[in-house]
């Protein structure tokens, strides 16, 4: 009984002992920081040295009245929208003229991968400049480029609008993610198999029929990931705010909140609440994507 007991622990106990530090790592700097995060939300601590109480949840309710937290959830969710959507489509429209096979697709992949590497601080001091909100007289970057090409028209205050000053910030976290959404959709659209296209061709399909009812219906899993990836870069987007804007009330978001928040107002009670709140709203799209890929490995 004993070889035998030997024998079945020397089948899992590996594999145990190489993921273990992996284990205690995530439980106790991901559930762990979660678990701390949660009980600082739950308790009166609105200073830093008041101890750790209970107040039955009401920082939740108490911070909708605060003026400054509902601007920054609409400007969350239209930076949101139109980070996701703009990426999805012109990530997809990339992808497709590759399909297609265009010339020189190395170098023109490269081109569009490239900003991947960049850092959101990186690339919000260069899109700072580039979005400078200066008038064409005054101006540098692309107000200033506008204004020499004879396009005057188009310069405007960019990200200092208070209407849509963050679907103008979410321009450079379009341009820095796209390529990444191009890689996804080339590897989907070069997933599906040519005996399908061959046999609708065949059927009589016409091209776009092809890839209306052929091509595009493989490519629901690959969107289904761009979209979840994208969707929780935008909803926690700090740095690259920061880097452009800083803590301004214009561009003010629910990250740039929470450090506002400990940091300048020493509330650790509220800043934890907004935290969690991030953490809600990110569950609300990872959760269900995890439950549909365990469901599909299952129908598979």
């Amino acid at each position: 009984m004993a070889t035998l007991r030997l024998g079945r622990s020397r089948r899992w106990l590996p594999g145990l002992l190489l993921v273990s530090p992996s284990i205690v790592a995530i439980g106790v700097f991901v559930y762990g920081l979660i678990a701390w995060n949660t009980r600082v939300a739950v308790s009166g601590s609105h200073d830093e040295v008041t101890p750790y109480g209970f107040d039955k949840g009401r920082n939740f309710a108490d911070l909708w009245s605060d003026p400054s937290w509902p601007p920054a959830v609409r400007h969350a969710l239209l930076f949101t929208v139109v980070f996701v959507g703009g990426a999805l489509l012109l990530g997809a429209f990339l992808a497709f003229l590759m399909e297609k096979g265009i010339q020189a697709e190395a170098g023109f992949r490269a081109v569009y991968l490239f900003p991947m590497a960049i850092s959101f601080i990186a690339s919000g001091v260069v899109w700072r400049w580039l979005m400078n909100p200066a008038p064409p007289e005054r101006a540098v970057g692309l107000n200033q480029l506008f204004d020499r090409i004879g396009l005057g028209a188009l310069a405007n205050d960019w990200w200092q609008n208070p209407s849509w000053g963050m679907a103008a910030m979410a321009v450079p976290a379009i341009w820095q993610m796209t390529g990444y959404v191009m890689a996804l959709y080339l590897a989907g659209f070069r997933g599906v198999p040519d005996d399908l296209r061959e046999a609708a061709r065949v059927d009589g399909a016409s091209e776009w029929q092809v890839y209306r009812y052929v091509v595009f219906p493989q490519l629901r899993p690959v969107t289904l990931s761009a979209l979840i990836i994208l969707g929780h870069i935008s909803l926690k987007v700090f740095d690259l705010i920061m880097a452009i804007a800083g803590k301004q009330i214009i561009t003010y978001v629910p990250a740039i909140a929470t450090y506002v928040e400990v940091f300048d107002r020493h509330d650790p009670a509220n800043g934890a609440t907004i935290a969690t709140y991030l953490l809600l709203a990110v569950a609300l799209l990872v959760v269900p994507y995890l439950v549909w890929s365990v469901r599909a490995e299952r129908d598979r």
